[in-house]
């Protein structure tokens, strides 16, 4: 478990030195690999699939985070990419076309550094003010040699051509799609092969001590419950995630992250920033004004530390998965053993009583 002290008070303010290099700021029409194409993909969803989020809020909320923080370096969301990013030093070869997407962009650009032998590097957001925000910070950390183009698209109808990148980094970015295992298929079918799909969600225990202090005052307050947070994957739903999506050699971590602020209306003002605020498709529009001042009374008096801060939970799972290669690893062919149980009881285990 990870402890960052007083995260949203020591955001420090970046160097304001422009680019020099010129960045390709593309709107390409959104298309599913799964049959749509071209901008009728959007509106060729089946009319089955269950939305929960709206992503024309979530949108606005990361244009409204763009702006929140700009030429401002987040201690959580760097420490999230940075142990993400840590995996491609464990990889001995190289991934010469990477796609970006959503979440933590600026992050991820800004502590790539050189890692995972990186020429071409595409960046893409649903926000077009989250793309420029990124495209306009320093490259000093990328390298002169990395071809930087940035994309406006969507996670759920990936813009991307199949087999056409080596590499897709997600940091905090998947968790707000309505079909997460779409978005990991084609995620997989737009690597080539032998592919390496890397991605971080914030897991089911993210801040449960908001998920427990709202729901106290909505009772209170309210005499009912109202979802003010987001539903989100839990840990055994990761490995099932990756398997449904057809990766290679899946494999699933988990790690937390607690933050401590000054007072919960600083964790709120920090989730604003980050662009993770509710965007449940039905959710109550209206927050009551002696409900909100109920929740951070409770907050304060449940969590607060002796020094008078309150601390946030982030439960991160991290996911890690290849596109099929005939390189990898396979499986025996069932019935295909040579050597029974029992003989090797009988070569092991006879001696014991």
């Amino acid at each position: 478990m990870r402890r960052i002290n007083s995260l949203y008070g020591r955001i420090g303010r970046a160097s304001e030195k422009p680019s020099k290099s010129c960045h390709a700021f593309i709107a390409a029409p959104s298309f599913s690999t799964d049959g749509g194409y071209g901008g009728g993909g959007e509106f060729q969803q089946s009319s089955s699939r269950v939305k929960i989020f709206d992503r024309d809020l979530k949108r606005i909320h990361r244009d409204r985070a763009a702006w929140l923080s700009r030429h401002k370096n987040d201690t959580f969301l760097d420490a999230v990419a940075e142990n993400l990013l840590d995996r491609l030093e464990d990889c001995k070869k190289t991934f010469p076309c990477a796609l970006c997407l959503g979440g933590s962009l600026a992050a991820v650009k800004r502590l790539l550094r050189g890692r995972g032998g990186i020429e071409k590097l595409i960046m893409m957001d649903t926000s077009y003010d989250m793309i420029k925000s990124c495209g306009d910070a320093r490259e000093d950390s990328l390298g002169s040699s990395v071809e930087t183009s940035y994309l406006v698209g969507d996670e759920e109808f990936l813009p991307v051509k199949e087999s056409s990148v080596d590499l897709i980094i997600s940091s905090l970015g998947l968790h707000w799609t309505n079909d997460l295992p779409g978005s990991m298929i084609q995620c997989k079918l737009a690597l080539k092969p032998d592919g390496l799909f890397l991605a971080a969600i914030l897991g089911g225990e993210t801040l449960k001590e908001l998920r427990i202090a709202c729901t106290l005052a909505h009772m209170e307050r309210e005499g009912g419950i109202s979802p003010r947070l987001s539903p989100l994957a839990q840990v055994r739903d990761a490995g099932n995630l990756l398997t449904r999506a057809g990766f290679s050699l899946p494999g699933v971590d988990v790690d937390e992250y607690v933050v401590r602020y000054k007072s919960a209306l600083d964790l709120i003002e920090h989730l604003r920033a980050m662009g993770e605020t509710n965007a449940l498709l039905h959710r109550n529009k209206i927050l009551n004004r002696e409900t909100a001042l109920a929740t951070a009374a409770i907050y304060d008096s449940m969590f607060a530390a002796e020094d008078g801060t309150v601390p946030a939970t982030f439960q991160v799972i991290y996911m890690t998965g290849w596109r099929e290669h005939s390189s990898h690893p396979q499986a025996k062919r069932r019935g295909s053993a040579t050597v029974s149980f029992t003989d090797l009881q009988n070569q092991f285990g006879g001696a014991q009583s």
